[in-house]
């Protein structure tokens, strides 16, 4: 029961990771960050265009992963693809063996750094994820015509807990999952406060029988980054106590302080009723996620990959290991 379908199925606690791809044609660039993860997290995301920079696209990036022995998450935005791309890219991922997508709309291209491309958002971040369910479970395109044979991925989506109005949160989420959505990975939990009476909204309506809740952590490892955090990523909050706890520890303590702070937010995760795992958002410090892990006392996941990822028909393409 390998990988993140199985972690489910067994009701194991799930790890999640990040892996961003290069900018620049690298296949290494991948499989040296596989390798920090491989053994430790049942999956990684691979990004798309994050932050709406260009970068080696997710599909790449994943048979990379793949083939590394990280079993990837594909992320597919709306942001760079109309209707027709955007199935298209479904179809090879079912075709060549990547067993999750996690679909969003996607950051505006005036944040990244092609600020004069033109936004494309044919559909949003809900809308894909129905049309992905449509063709995986009725196997049919948006204009009605038949896929045989079809995909068999799992769905996910992302959420936003601390983004007003607040009390908006848990109902957006279960319109994801009305549509398709299967499991959930949301942004950084810094505030537990907030995200548990969001969690408990999730579980009056009913959300966390039918989707599983993958909580977002990451170590902040300066002040800088502390900074950025609070002023910079949208939807962020982190709580006064825990910028004083930062800022009371000696500069030279600050990292260390940080990663002990995202040890203590998985153990506290794991606690919380309907909470199906975390995602470790590390970009630049995957070096830094087994010891995240074992210092949190989570299980190394089996070490068995599935089926789909042996002998893989792209095995051998790109630069051998």
């Amino acid at each position: 029961m390998s990988g993140l379908r199985g972690a489910f199925a067994a009701g194991r606690f799930a790890v999640t990771a990040e892996i961003g791809p290069p900018r620049g044609a690298d296949a290494e660039a991948i499989t040296r960050k596989a390798d920090h993860l491989r053994g430790w997290v049942d999956a990684a995301n691979v990004t798309d265009n994050q932050g709406a920079n260009v970068r080696m696209s997710s599909l790449a990036g994943s048979l990379l992963a793949q083939r590394a022995g990280v079993e990837p998450v594909m992320q597919l935005t709306c942001r760079d693809r109309n209707r027709m791309a955007l199935q298209s890219d479904l179809l090879a991922a079912g075709a060549l063996g990547i067993p999750n997508v996690l679909l969003l709309t996607g950051d505006h291209p005036r944040f990244g750094d092609h600020p004069e491309a033109k936004p494309v958002f044919d559909l949003d971040g809900v809308q894909l994820v129905w049309t992905a369910r449509t063709l995986r479970d009725d196997g049919v395109l948006m204009s009605g015509k038949a896929v045989s044979p079809r995909p068999a991925w799992l769905i996910g989506t992302v959420e936003n807990p601390f983004a007003p109005p607040l009390t908006f949160r848990a109902r957006r989420l279960a319109k994801k999952v009305a549509a398709g959505a299967e499991f959930v990975q949301t942004q950084y939990v810094f505030d537990f406060e907030v995200f548990e009476r969001w969690m408990a909204s999730l579980r009056d309506l009913g959300v966390t029988e039918h989707c599983k809740i993958i909580a977002g952590v990451g170590p902040i490892r300066s002040l800088r980054a502390l900074d950025f955090m609070r002023t910079a990523v949208p939807g962020v909050h982190v709580p006064d106590e825990l910028d004083r706890r930062l800022r009371g520890v000696p500069a030279g303590r600050v990292e260390e302080e940080g990663i002990e702070v995202c040890v203590e937010a998985v153990q506290r995760l794991a606690t919380i009723p309907g909470v199906a795992g975390v995602h470790l958002m590390a970009l630049g410090f995957e070096h830094g996620v087994p010891d995240i892990l074992r210092r949190a006392g989570i299980p190394r996941p089996p070490t068995v990959l599935p089926d789909h990822n042996r002998h893989h028909p792209m095995e051998g393409i790109g630069h051998a290991r």
